[in-house]
């Protein structure tokens, strides 16, 4: 029978601090983009013929990242069966992998606040623009949680699992409808 170490007793509450941050991030995010009066005025768009082609595959490249982030995650925990050990550099490629990611949604979620601000027109938009708002709360609670040494084993990958679904359901809602309604723009 495996025996457990007790969590310290200071664990509960360090989890509930940090989520309470990343919630609040969520909200400040949401209500800003609620009250902000949007400019409805595009942002730059990185070479792309315009600002909604780039935030389609600026997000695509996102989620791209993400599932390498996931595979090097599970690689580095052993949770892929057959591929051994994990390289030594696994553990810096997947931190840089995240940081792609999280550059990439950057100016995305500016022009969306900045630009069109928070909308309900429909359930799409609607789900979308929680989404935004819930991804990067789970990011903030993610980050401190890596910070902290008194929080349950589970509690990253829960989190990273946790921020990869967010990330999908955000391209689900904006990238895969663009490409779907309007094709797929290149450069």
């Amino acid at each position: 029978m495996a025996t457990t170490t007790p969590l310290p007793q200071r664990a509960p509450i360090a989890l509930v601090g940090i989520a309470a941050v990343g919630a609040a991030a969520s909200v400040a995010l949401g209500v800003y983009a609620n009250v902000h009066q949007p400019t409805g005025r595009g942002i730059v768009a990185f070479g792309f013929p315009a600002v909604l082609p780039m935030k389609a595959w600026f997000t695509t490249a996102a989620f791209a990242l993400g599932v390498a982030q996931v595979v090097s995650a599970m690689w580095m925990w052993g949770r892929l069966p057959g591929l051994g050990s994990a390289p030594s550099g696994i553990a810096t490629a997947h931190r840089w992998l995240g940081t792609l990611a999280f550059l990439f949604t950057l100016p995305v979620a500016y022009h969306c606040l900045w630009a069109l601000g928070f909308r309900d027109t429909d359930a799409r938009v609607l789900t979308h623009s929680i989404l935004g708002c819930v991804f990067y709360g789970v990011f903030v609670t993610k980050m401190l949680a890596l910070r902290s040494s008194r929080l349950p084993a589970a509690t990253l990958p829960v989190l990273g699992g946790a921020l990869f679904a967010v990330l999908t359901g955000l391209w689900f809602t904006s990238s895969l409808w663009f490409f779907q309604n309007f094709g797929v723009p290149g450069f």
